[in-house]
């Protein structure tokens, strides 16, 4: 059975780490902190999965984990939300969220941010702010996935289309990241979010 790397990852953002998320962005609810990290991490893995859909994404992909992210990060993610981790040089890619956004969202990362604000409630330097924060932890996730299967490029794209399609059924903000990233910016799928309100994602903070 094939693990449902989304899934994996929404197990990363427990009621700890969400607090923390929350002082660093300024002691914000930590119910509209934990809907934008669960799309936040929604649209981070399906940006992956569409990236990795074409060859060159994916060996492209497959190079810079084998590179920059072994999945240490995961091993004292506090450490490094809090600030309280000093990178080492050979680090600095694997901790820069602003250049990992960039690569996997290109020109649609400004969007995606007016629409995770729009959904959660944070405002758009808060919500670009978390984004740039969990970006480092999905990549060594995916990082230490491929290391601990031992993926090749081939291994690598099915565990994100794998992860994709399990989880689309019971993740809508997972459906609607995908059609936001394959659409052709005429606002409908921002329209659709409008409507949505903080409610869609109530399902996965009921027990916090």
């Amino acid at each position: 059975m094939s693990i449902d790397f989304n899934s994996l990852l929404q197990g990363q953002l427990s009621e700890d780490l969400i607090e923390q998320f929350s002082q660093q962005l300024g002691g914000v609810e930590k119910e509209k902190t934990a809907t934008a990290a669960t799309a936040i991490v929604s649209t981070l893995t399906a940006a992956l999965a569409r990236n990795a859909s074409k060859p060159e994404g994916a060996e492209a992909l497959a190079n810079a984990l084998e590179r920059d992210h072994d999945g240490s990060i995961l091993d004292n993610i506090m450490g490094f939300i809090g600030g309280n981790q000093e990178p080492e040089p050979a680090q600095s890619k694997a901790l820069d969220g602003m250049g990992i956004l960039s690569h996997l969202l290109g020109d649609k990362q400004n969007t995606a941010v007016s629409m995770i604000s729009q959904l959660s409630g944070l405002g758009g330097e808060q919500t670009n702010s978390l984004m740039s924060m969990l970006a480092p932890v999905v990549m060594g996730a995916l990082g230490r996935q491929k290391r601990q299967q031992g993926l090749d490029v081939g291994g690598l794209v099915s565990l994100l289309s794998g992860g994709v399609s399990q989880s689309k059924s019971q993740n809508p903000m997972l459906n609607m990241a995908m059609s936001f990233l394959d659409s052709d910016g005429d606002g409908s799928i921002m329209d659709d979010i409008g409507g949505m309100g903080v409610n869609l994602l109530k399902g996965f903070f009921g027990k916090k």
